[in-house]
């Protein structure tokens, strides 16, 4: 794989590897709807996505009466279908720096205030005022915990009302730094290094092959 390819299919990843990291590293807790997690992961592995399939099915015949603008067009079609996923998907927010063990009494708390008829059934949370029915995820080796919609049938203004409510709760709420955060920065890091040394090495293939991709 030249240089160039190298660094389309792992330049986003490094990037994802890198503001993963840096929210491991925050000193509070961290939450982000599912949308936009599934947005960031999406973006991630764009470059595997533009370097394979669509590499393989180009459509060479757009692409000799419009140039490079097909590009254009191929990236809209896939931002398109990253978006549609994302808004298919049941919602879903993602607490980082935080155990399940530390979120349940401050999540217990907040729906008390929320909602008085709210109800737990083991790891299950029915909020009928918000319309919210969940189930609680956790992941011990990355510190981060899932509330996962239980069932289709939910409101999704309840979902942004519980976002807002937990994110200022949780922004008054110590938290403690994620030691894999700084892992995933040096990954992120060394990418970077090895995909810039690779580019810089040979320009003159790099730009080629570049044009060659773009048709140009």
């Amino acid at each position: 794989m030249d240089a160039i390819h190298l660094a389309i299919s792992l330049g986003p990843l490094a990037a994802y590897f890198l503001l993963v990291g840096a929210v491991n590293l925050r000193p509070r807790p961290v939450v982000i709807n599912g949308a936009r997690d599934s947005a960031a992961l999406g973006i991630a592995v764009s470059g595997f996505v533009m370097c394979g399939p669509v590499e393989l099915f180009f459509p060479e015949t757009m692409a000799f009466h419009m140039g490079a603008y097909v590009w254009i067009l191929l990236l809209a079609l896939y931002a398109l279908c990253l978006t549609l996923l994302a808004l298919l998907m049941r919602p879903r927010l993602i607490i980082y720096n935080l155990t399940r063990d530390q979120l349940r009494p401050l999540l217990a708390q907040l729906v008390t205030e929320l909602d008085r008829d709210a109800r737990w059934a083991g790891e299950s949370l029915a909020i009928p005022k918000l319309g919210v029915q969940l189930y609680v995820e956790s992941s011990p080796a990355m510190r981060t915990v899932q509330l996962v919609a239980a069932g289709p049938h939910q409101s999704y203004e309840g979902w942004r009302r519980l976002e807002r409510a937990l994110a200022g709760l949780l922004a008054a709420t110590p938290g403690k730094r994620n030691a894999i955060g700084f892992t995933l920065v040096g990954i992120s890091i060394v990418l970077i290094a090895v995909l810039t040394t690779c580019l810089i090495h040979n320009p003159a293939q790099a730009t080629q092959a570049l044009r060659a991709m773009l048709r140009l």
